[in-house]
C-alpha cells in the first residue's frame, strides 16, 4: 500500500492547498507543501525498499497496477526529493499572488509523475503521461494574465499532446493481441504488434523528453517561473519520455529496428542540443538545450541495451540539473536579467556560486562525481555497439563539457563585468539550502565510483552495467578536459561569448535549428491549407444541397404565412361564421320546435287539469253527494219501518216472499 499512499498524498495534498492556501500565510503554505512532499518522499523509500505494488481491478479485463520494482522505486524517490526541494525553494522564491495555487499545481504534479513511475500497465501509463500534460500546460501558464505566456503553455501542450497519440496506438495494439494492457504482456505479443508498440511508444517518448523533432517545445516552457522549469526539467515532465523507454525498452528491443531507431534520434539530439547551447545566452534556455542534448544520450543508453545506465544517468541529471535551473533562477532575480552575459556573480552570491560550481562540473562529467561516473558507462555502452555511435557519444560528453563550462563562467566565475548591476536584495536561506541540498546529492552520488557501485545499479535495474575498457576512460577524460578549456574561452570573449561559433552557424541553429519554421511550412501550413481545401469543399458539396434546402425551407416560411392568410385563416373565419348560424339555427330550432312542443305540453297538461278539477266538482263530488243523500233518505225511511208495529213487518215479509218467488219463476 506504500506504492498507492505515495501517489495519493500529494495527488490529494496539491488541490487542498490550492483550495484553502490563498486564506493562509506565505510560510504556512510554504511549510505544508514541503512538509506533504517530505511526508512522499518517506512513502517511495518505504516504497521501494518493499518492492511494494498495489492493484486495483477496473473491470472489462482492464486492471490499474503500481509497482516499486527494479529501476521505479529510485526513480520515485528522485521524484519526491526534487520534488520537496523545488517546492520548498518556490515558497520563497514566487510572489504572493497566485503562490498557493502555484505550489498546489506543483505538488499534484509530483503525484502525478508518481503515478508515471510506478506504473506497471499501459493504461495506468496513459493516465499518468496525459494528466502530466495537462498539469505542464497549467505550470507553464501559470502566470495567465500574460497573453504570451499562455500561448507558450499551449504550443507545449500541443506538442507533447500530439505525441501521445502514440502511446494510445501503443496501448491499443499490446491489448488488441494479448487482451492485457500490463508491462509483463508485451512478451508474448506476436512481431507485428510488437512492432507497433514500439513506434508508438518511441514517438510518445521522444515527444515527451524533447527529441528531435519535437525539441522546440522546451523553449515554450521556459515561461514558466523557475521552480516548474526544475522540476519539469529534471524529474518530471521532459524525464517522462526517457523513463518509460528504460522500463519498456527490454522487451522492445526484440523489433529489429527500435535500438538503431532510438540511438539515431538520441545521438542527434545529444549532439544538436549540445551545438544548441553553446550558442545560447538567456540562461534557461541554455539549460533547456542542455535537457535535450542529456536525455538524447539516455535514448543512446536505452538504444545500445544500457537501460541501467541510462536510468543511473537519469538519477544523476534529475539532481544536477535541478541545482542548476534554481541557482540560475537565484541569479536571474538577483539581476533582473536572464542573459547571463551580464552577471559573474561568485563574489557577490558566493554560496550560491559554490553549489551552481558542482551542478556545472557534474553537467560536464568531471570525476568523482556521480554524474561523471553515469556518463562513462553510457559512453563504454555506445562505444560497445560500434565506432561511429561511441564517436558521436564522446562528441556529445564534449560539448557538454563545453557549455557547461561557459554556463558557470558566464553566470557565475570571474570578476564582474563593468558596469554590471549589482545584485538586488539577500539570498533567502532556504534558496540557498535548497542548492545546497540538491549539490549535496550530487556529491553523494559520487559513491558510484566506489567498489561495488556497479553492483547496486545492477541491482536495483535488474540489468547489466557494460565495463568499458581503460583508454575508452583516458579519450573520454581528455574530451572533457578539453570542453572546459573551450567552454572557459569562450566565455571570456566578449563578442564571442554571444554563441562560440561561426556566424553562418548561428545562424543555422537559431530557434532550434528553425524547426518551428520548417513544421509549421511542411506540416502546418500543409495541414492548414487542407483544412481550408476541405471547408471550400464542404461548402461547395457538402452544405450546398442543405443550403438550398434551407433556402426552400426559407422560401416556404415566407409563403406559407400569405397561405396561410389567404386559405387556411379564410376558411377558419368561414367555419366560425358557419359556426355561429348553426348556432343561431339550433338555438331558434330549440325555442320554436323543443320549447314549443314543451310548451304546448305544458298547456295540455294545464287544460286536463282544469277539466279534471271541472268533473271533479260536477261528476264526482255531485255523485258522492247524491249517494249520501239517498243513502241519508234510505236511512230515514229504514227507520220508518222500525215502528214496533208487527202487522207492519208481516206485510214486509209477504211482499218480500212473494218477490222472490216471482224472480225464481222468471228464471226458470
Amino acid at each position: 500500500m506504500s506504492a498507492l499512499a505515495a501517489v495519493a498524498l500529494p495527488l490529494l495534498a496539491g488541490p487542498a492547498l490550492w483550495a484553502v492556501g490563498a486564506r493562509r500565510a506565505r510560510r504556512q503554505v510554504g511549510g505544508a507543501a514541503a512538509a506533504a512532499l517530505a511526508a512522499t518522499l518517506l512513502l517511495a523509500v518505504v516504497a521501494a525498499v518493499d518492492a511494494s505494488t498495489w492493484a486495483l481491478e477496473w473491470g472489462a479485463g482492464l486492471r490499474l497496477t503500481l509497482s516499486a520494482v527494479g529501476v521505479a522505486g529510485p526513480v520515485a524517490v528522485l521524484v519526491a526529493a526534487v520534488g520537496a526541494t523545488v517546492v520548498a525553494y518556490a515558497s520563497v522564491h514566487e510572489d504572493d499572488p497566485g503562490l498557493a495555487r502555484l505550489l498546489g499545481l506543483l505538488v499534484a504534479f509530483v503525484g502525478v509523475m508518481q503515478l508515471l513511475v510506478l506504473a506497471a500497465d499501459l493504461l495506468t501509463l496513459l493516465i499518468a503521461w496525459e494528466l502530466s500534460a495537462a498539469l505542464s500546460w497549467a505550470l507553464i501558464g501559470s502566470n495567465w494574465a500574460n497573453g504570451g505566456d499562455v500561448s507558450r503553455a499551449a504550443h507545449a501542450f500541443n506538442v507533447t499532446r500530439a505525441g501521445s497519440l502514440g502511446l494510445v496506438l501503443a496501448a491499443g495494439a499490446a491489448f488488441a493481441g494479448s487482451g492485457s494492457l500490463e508491462y509483463t504482456a508485451l512478451d508474448g505479443l506476436d512481431a507485428g504488434l510488437l512492432a507497433v508498440v514500439a513506434g508508438g511508444l518511441l514517438v510518445a517518448a521522444a515527444s515527451k523528453s524533447a527529441q528531435v523533432p519535437f525539441s522546440p517545445w522546451l523553449y515554450s516552457a521556459m515561461a514558466g517561473p523557475t521552480p516548474v522549469s526544475a522540476l519539469l526539467h529534471s524529474a518530471t515532465m521532459v524525464a517522462a519520455g526517457a523513463y518509460a523507454l528504460v522500463r519498456l525498452g527490454e522487451p522492445l528491443s526484440a523489433v529489429g529496428w527500435f535500438g538503431p531507431t532510438v540511438v539515431a534520434v538520441g545521438l542527434t539530439t545529444a549532439v544538436a542540443g549540445g551545438v544548441l547551447a553553446l550558442t545560447e545566452s538567456h540562461g534557461k534556455r541554455i539549460l533547456a538545450a542542455s535537457t535535450s542534448a542529456q536525455y538524447g544520450l539516455m535514448f543512446v543508453a536505452v538504444g545500445v541495451g544500457a537501460s541501467a545506465a541510462a536510468a543511473a544517468h537519469l538519477v544523476a541529471h534529475g539532481l544536477f540539473k535541478s541545482l542548476l535551473f534554481l541557482a540560475v533562477g537565484v541569479g536571474i532575480h538577483a539581476t533582473g536579467t536572464a542573459d547571463v552575459r551580464s552577471w559573474r556573480l561568485r563574489r557577490r552570491l558566493p554560496r550560491v556560486a559554490a553549489a551552481a560550481g558542482i551542478g556545472s562540473l557534474a553537467l560536464a562529467a568531471v570525476p568523482p562525481l556521480g554524474a561523471a561516473w553515469t556518463k562513462e558507462q553510457i559512453t563504454a555502452a555506445a562505444l560497445a555497439a560500434g565506432p561511429f555511435v561511441g564517436g558521436l557519444a564522446l562528441f556529445a560528453g564534449l560539448l557538454s563539457a563545453a557549455y557547461a563550462a561557459r554556463l558557470y563562467v558566464l553566470s557565475f566565475g570571474g570578476p564582474p563585468r563593468t558596469g554590471a548591476a549589482p545584485p538586488a536584495g539577500r539570498v533567502p536561506t532556504v534558496e540557498i539550502g535548497a542548492v545546497a541540498v540538491l549539490a549535496a546529492g550530487s556529491v553523494a552520488l559520487g559513491a558510484l565510483w566506489l567498489p561495488g557501485g556497479r553492483g547496486v545499479v545492477e541491482a536495483l535495474t535488474g540489468t547489466r552495467v557494460a565495463h568499458g575498457a581503460a583508454w575508452e576512460f583516458v579519450v573520454s577524460l581528455a574530451l572533457v578536459a578539453t570542453g572546459l578549456v573551450w567552454g572557459r574561452a569562450l566565455a571570456t570573449d566578449t563578442e564571442r561569448s554571444a554563441g562560440g561559433l561561426p556566424a553562418w552557424m548561428r545562424r543555422v541553429t537559431a530557434d532550434w535549428y528553425r524547426i518551428p519554421t520548417a513544421s509549421r511550412r511542411l506540416v502546418a501550413d500543409p495541414a492548414l491549407a487542407l483544412a481550408a481545401g476541405l471547408a471550400r469543399f464542404d461548402d461547395v458539396v457538402i452544405d450546398a444541397p442543405a443550403r438550398s434546402l434551407a433556402t426552400i425551407g426559407v422560401r416556404a416560411a415566407n409563403v406559407l404565412p400569405r397561405f396561410d392568410d389567404a386559405v387556411v385563416d379564410g376558411a377558419v373565419r368561414g367555419a366560425v361564421r358557419l359556426g355561429r348560424a348553426l348556432s343561431r339555427l339550433l338555438g331558434w330550432w330549440v325555442e320554436r320546435g323543443v320549447d314549443g312542443v314543451v310548451a304546448a305540453l305544458a298547456a295540455a297538461t294545464g287544460r286536463i287539469g282544469d277539466l279534471s278539477r271541472l268533473g271533479d266538482d260536477r261528476g264526482v263530488d255531485r255523485t258522492v253527494e247524491g249517494i249520501a243523500r239517498s243513502v241519508g233518505v234510505a236511512g230515514r225511511r229504514s227507520r220508518a219501518l222500525q215502528s214496533g208495529l208487527a202487522h207492519r213487518y208481516y206485510v214486509i215479509a209477504v211482499v218480500g216472499l212473494a218477490a222472490l218467488f216471482v224472480a225464481a219463476a222468471a228464471g226458470r
